[in-house]
């Protein structure tokens, strides 16, 4: 199948098909970068509510690049992959300091900015700017690989070397965002990865996958994440109404997020095991309660998977806080206030079932 053919039937299915969502009635670069940021690893239907949310209360970069990184995580909860929303907030900063709040126009300028890879630099230039650069994503590589018959593994470096060498010759010389927008669009409508709609489909005659019965086979994807599993027992100490929370730090999961204080264990602790962590860490238990664990459903990441236990402590109002690593960076905080704050979906979630928003 030639390149003009293969754009033209994806173009011209793409004008009949393609779903009506905001960043495709605009050409600036901005609003198209928000999109992409907020859909990497997420639905349209997830990420739709967010695009919104952060286009109104941010409409334009150097207001993003001016918001607290604290408000920027709250607006951002539950969608995950919280590095994506700080980066979006360094980015913005950096097009604000060093472009003089305009983004860069090529692909190769884009691409330096904080959290633009191939993919968002590529998007950003061929529909904001008309450059001639192709977008390579999971739709991409199916679409590609199925119709052309392509079996180099999408997770290796040769086989995507080899699919974007491919996507870069089948670009139409005109209309490049387009073209890009509608390849995508038609392996996330119509070339779906379980159930695609051969029998309706532009490119039945040309495809490969279609006449060899190979749809479900490819794209191949031979690499396999490996899933770290981890028991995490937060210590939930309450005063009356307020909530003892500190906020993450450092490089693990959900920096810059506020949950309570946590002991990770290899296995399963029994209370006593539990207890006597508080007691080592300058929670005197003796003096009150003996605390209620409360397991959740296991919370699932990526590449982790989170077994959650909520130790709930009361404590009486004249209680201070020990001085220990333990409690580095607690504070007490009112239902209200830990409203507010950006938390993970595990910590929402729980303290949702305790009326607290």
């Amino acid at each position: 199948m030639n390149a003009s053919l293969f754009s033209r039937k994806i173009v011209e299915w793409y004008e009949q098909h393609h779903r009506n969502l905001p960043w495709r009635k605009t050409r600036d670069p901005y609003k198209i970068w928000l999109s992409e940021i907020i859909l990497q690893q997420t639905r349209v239907a997830q990420g739709l509510p967010y695009y919104r949310a952060f286009v109104r209360k941010y409409p334009k970069l150097s207001l993003l690049a001016s918001a607290p990184e604290q408000e920027i995580l709250r607006l951002w909860q539950g969608l995950g992959y919280y590095s994506r929303a700080r980066n979006l907030h360094t980015c913005a900063k950096q097009v604000h300091r060093d472009f003089k709040g305009k983004f860069p126009v090529s692909f190769n300028e884009l691409r330096k900015l904080k959290g633009v890879g191939d993919y968002t630099a590529s998007a950003i230039a061929s529909i904001a700017f008309n450059e001639r650069v192709a977008v390579v994503d999971g739709n991409v590589y199916r679409v590609l690989a199925r119709v052309f018959g392509i079996h180099a593994d999408i997770a290796s470096i040769a086989g995507k070397r080899k699919f974007t060498e491919l996507a870069n010759q089948l670009l139409p010389p005109h209309a490049p965002g387009t073209y890009n927008q509608a390849v995508m669009e038609f392996g996330a409508l119509h070339c779906t990865p379980r159930n695609p709609n051969c029998e309706d489909c532009p490119l039945q005659r040309h495809c490969v996958a279609f006449r060899k019965d190979l749809q479900l086979i490819l794209p191949v994807k031979i690499r396999k994440a490996k899933v770290t599993q981890r028991i995490l027992y937060y210590v939930v100490i309450r005063s009356g109404q307020r909530w003892l929370m500190r906020q993450r730090t450092g490089k693990d999961i959900w920096s810059g997020l506020y949950d309570f204080p946590v002991i990770e264990a290899k296995t399963k602790l029994k209370l006593e095991s539990i207890m006597r962590e508080l007691k080592a860490s300058g929670l005197k238990v003796q003096n009150h309660t003996v605390p209620d664990v409360i397991e959740v459903p296991k919370h699932i990441l990526s590449h982790q998977v989170i077994h959650a236990r909520f130790v709930e402590v009361s404590v009486p109002p004249q209680w201070k806080i020990p001085r220990t690593l333990f409690f580095v960076g607690a504070k007490f905080y009112s239902a209200s206030q830990v409203s507010q704050l950006p938390k993970s979906v595990l910590i929402s979630r729980y303290l949702k079932r305790h009326g607290v928003g």
